[in-house]
């Protein structure tokens, strides 16, 4: 297992992960000791490894100087520098940051970038198909003491996520819920009308795949609990999976043994519920009915 991330304020754009990782191949191909690089800095060896791992801020100076050191062209270099301007650039969340768990940041970095999103929900609805009504009863549940403007506050940068599926890039969205969710009421009769609605509109997307497991399902893979695989359209940056750890942290996945598990576990959940419940909106028609109360 291995936090692929930092949390915190430092949590990094999926750019100055993949240049971290680019300064680290070039490194090992010219057969440089960490030590060796670290000297060429004056820093110690754990400056260069943190570099590497994304888990500070790429200084200019820092990297103009191991690409000297590596001997990269100066054409190269300086693409590898407007790149790595560009990734110490904040992303628009960070004008939501009183609004994110340390956590949680990197996430929505990930999710911002990513080319392919999986989801296994069985708690809830997944975080960027609720409506703004939905997502403020379940926002208030897990913030229970919150002032009303950083309530809001939360229930904005949720709904500002959501923009990512209208984008002519949109990444392909697969989501598996569980029956639990969906019949978990949250909110009151209406609330979760409009949010089956919800599901059923965006589900028409092609690029959106929406499956539920039944109750009748049983024990299966994903009991362990939420789950979020991306994959990405840069070669350098590995998958990675996200899942929580309790209340306050997560744990990201990027070693490939724990990637394949991950994945494996999710696509025999998804196949499971299109066995059992092969005609999703037919089911969500029937459901969207019992809320009509």
């Amino acid at each position: 297992m291995s936090e692929a991330l930092p949390s915190g304020q430092s949590a990094p754009t999926v750019l100055r992960i993949v240049l971290g990782k680019r300064l680290k191949e070039l490194r090992e191909s010219r057969d440089i000791p960490l030590e060796d690089a670290a000297r060429a800095l004056s820093v110690s060896h754990l400056t260069i490894r943190r570099i590497e791992n994304a888990q500070v801020s790429l200084k200019i100076p820092y990297v103009r100087e191991l690409l000297r050191l590596y001997a990269v062209s100066d054409e190269e270099a300086r693409d590898f520098t407007d790149m790595a301007e560009r990734a110490n650039e904040p992303g628009w969340w960070h004008n939501y940051k009183t609004a994110l768990p340390d956590w949680f940041r990197a996430y929505v970095s990930l999710e911002t970038a990513a080319e392919v999103i999986r989801v296994y929900e069985p708690h809830y609805m997944t975080g960027l198909l609720q409506t703004r009504d939905y997502a403020r009863t379940v926002i208030r549940a897990g913030f229970p003491y919150e002032p009303e403007e950083d309530l809001e506050r939360r229930v904005e940068l949720r709904i500002r996520r959501q923009a990512l599926l209208e984008k002519p890039d949109a990444p392909k969205l697969w989501v598996v819920l569980e029956e639990a969710a969906l019949r978990r009421e949250v909110g009151g009769p209406a609330v979760m009308r409009a949010q089956i609605e919800r599901v059923m509109e965006v589900a028409a997307d092609p690029r959106i795949t929406l499956r539920i497991l039944p109750l009748s399902a049983g024990a299966h893979s994903g009991t362990s609990g939420h789950m979020t695989y991306f994959r990405f359209h840069e070669q350098e940056l590995q998958d990675i999976v996200y899942t929580e750890v309790g209340l306050t942290s997560a744990v990201y996945f990027d070693q490939r043994p724990d990637v394949v598990a991950h994945l494996e576990a999710y696509t025999r959940i998804s196949r499971l519920a299109a066995e059992l419940l092969p005609d999703t909106r037919t089911y969500l028609d029937h459901l969207r009915k019992e809320f009509n109360r």
